[in-house]
């Protein structure tokens, strides 16, 4: 009975372990063991003895022989298991059913990155479930700060994310509509004109005490803001300020700026203008105009609601729904888009696609497919906690993307020859596509002088081993030239290792990594008519960026 057991835990042993990326989990195999074999469930510690042997035994083997083996043992085992999609859904908007008027708000300082993709996918996402529209709405009130080549490159950016605007508008268009509305709020008695020192106006802030200029008439007020807009104040020296509950317990809530002078050009509008609304008001009043029913942002625009409610109330305005997730961060990237530009500037970086940067356009060149950069948004959700991006977790999910769509080839880095002595002709082939059979093979034949290539590292080890076998066609023993030693897949379960190699006839192959280096090496000829996406065994996927003299790619991930 226990030889039986110890069949049968062998061929779920290799079951588990080739679906499991060549590791079998004992558990999930002793789990399996005492389901069918009950009358063991009182013997279950001497069953597991035997599970653990095998297992240990399975685990050793490498990958190429675990598959051998099950195909020998049960064919039928070999079946991919059908994963259970898990399905997540964003949590309900309130007082959507009619439909949602929704905005995206970027900055055009730099093209998009991958943390402003999810707000983008957020908004997308609601705007579809629930229909209405999602506006795009450049926020361009800080003229220093501008990159004009943006205006372009982040419709071009969001259209690659499949989020799709309905409507646009540009904040250096509606300055006079700024005006009119802060003009009112003055004539309310609900802002005024600052002449004080900021750095003074501030401390009183802190100390909830009003600066002089708090309280002065209306009509002094306007004759201020009449000479405010005249440009008579220098710049920094007047400021237009909305009036809050000066002893608000949160500081940050407290009398705010709403229209500062700047006299530094603007890219699309010049020196026409000289009061530059600031993010509070000109973002309060086109919510209200645009007919924004619920606005989505991060948590660190809390106080921003906040101060934005102020102009809510004295306008008589209804507030839309604001729900705040939590903070990202988002490591081992580059995002800034002032540094990114001036790297570009120095020549330190090739341009906003640099592999080094986390922009949008870095990701696509990467082969990162936007349905796994929604998918991460998606499932990453709404909460107020904040959390910590990770990179692994976005390259799992492309995987799940690009794996089936990704033939199979050999890749060898820093290549080093070796002449094969002692047989006329090797043959062998290996499937394009393991999950994929009708997609054919890929069929070798090495005849005349047999020669392969095989990595640098993987020369190493043949060199200590003294034994290796070349994927999919042969086993060599080493030597210079190597032997021919036959085309026994079981060496694999006595730990000889297989590896990559390509033939003479190969094609030089760059691949770009994402730190900015480059593998250099060969790859074989068939991967001049595969697609853009082609999988390097053991090494990771790539994006073909062009096959002029030869394969020049963009690794995506492993």
């Amino acid at each position: 009975m226990s030889d039986s057991i110890e069949e049968t835990a062998r061929k779920y042993a290799l079951q588990n372990a080739v679906q499991f990326k060549g590791k079998a989990n004992p558990k999930a195999v002793a789990g399996k063991i005492l389901a069918e074999f009950p009358e063991w469930r009182s013997r279950s510690a001497e069953a597991r003895e035997i599970v653990d042997a095998v297992v240990s035994e399975v685990n050793a083997m490498a990958p190429e022989a675990q598959v051998s083996a099950l195909q020998e043992a049960d064919p039928s085992l070999l079946a991919k298991k059908e994963k259970k999609e898990r399905t997540y859904e964003l949590p309900a908007l309130e007082d959507a059913e009619n439909g949602v008027i929704m905005r995206i708000a970027p900055g055009p300082s730099g093209p998009l990155h991958i943390g402003h993709t999810r707000v983008s996918v957020l908004n997308d996402e609601y705007v579809k479930r629930y229909g209405g529209k999602l506006i795009c709405r450049f926020e361009d009130t800080n003229p220093e700060k501008i990159d004009p080549d943006a205006y372009d490159m982040i419709p071009e950016d969001m259209e690659w994310l499949g989020v799709k605007v309905t409507d646009t508008y540009i904040q250096s268009d509606r300055f006079e509509t700024y005006y009119g509305i802060t003009k009112t709020l003055i004539e309310q008695g609900n802002a005024y004109v600052c002449l004080c020192d900021a750095d003074d106006w501030r401390q009183k802030k802190e100390r909830m005490q009003a600066c002089p200029c708090r309280d002065l008439p209306v009509n002094e007020q306007m004759e201020r803001y009449d000479r405010f807009m005249a440009g008579e104040y220098e710049d920094g020296k007047a400021v237009v300020v909305v009036k809050t509950a000066i002893d608000h317990p949160n500081p940050a809530v407290r009398d705010f700026v709403a229209l500062r002078l700047v006299r530094h050009p603007h890219p699309r509008v010049g020196t026409k203008y000289i009061a530059y609304p600031m993010m509070n008001l000109s973002v309060a009043i086109d919510d209200h105009l645009m007919g924004m029913t619920h606005v989505i942002r991060g948590k660190d625009h809390l106080n921003n609601t906040y101060r934005q409610e102020y102009i809510y109330g004295y306008m008589g305005w209804s507030k839309p729904r604001f729900y705040h997730y939590g903070l990202v961060n988002i490591p081992d990237t580059e995002l800034k888009t002032s540094l990114i530009r001036a790297k570009i500037k120095e020549g330190a970086y090739t341009g906003w696609d640099d592999v080094r940067t986390g922009t949008v356009r870095a990701l696509k060149r990467r082969g990162i497919r936007p349905e796994a950069i929604r998918r991460y948004w998606i499932e990453s959700g709404m909460k107020a906690v904040d959390i910590q991006f990770s990179w692994d977790n976005l390259y799992g999910m492309n995987r799940d993307i690009i794996d089936p769509v990704s033939d199979r080839y050999f890749f060898v880095q820093d290549p080093v020859r070796y002449d094969i002595e002692g047989v006329d002709v090797i043959e062998g082939k290996a499937p394009l596509h393991p999950d994929h059979p009708e997609r054919g093979d890929r069929v070798y034949r090495l005849d005349g002088p047999k020669t392969v290539f095989i990595s640098e590292k993987d020369s190493r080890l043949f060199s200590e081993a003294g034994k290796v076998r070349l994927k999919d066609l042969c086993n060599i023993d080493y030597g210079m030239p190597a032997a021919y030693s036959g085309n026994d897949v079981s060496v694999l379960r006595q730990g000889v290792k297989a590896v990559q190699w390509v033939g003479r006839d190969n094609v030089p192959a760059r691949i770009l990594m994402p730190d900015g280096s480059v593998a250099e090496g060969y790859c074989e000829t068939a991967v001049m008519n595969a697609g853009d996406e082609v999988q390097f065994e053991r090494f990771g996927f790539v994006r073909i960026e062009s096959r002029e003299n030869g394969i020049t790619g963009v690794f995506s991930h492993r």
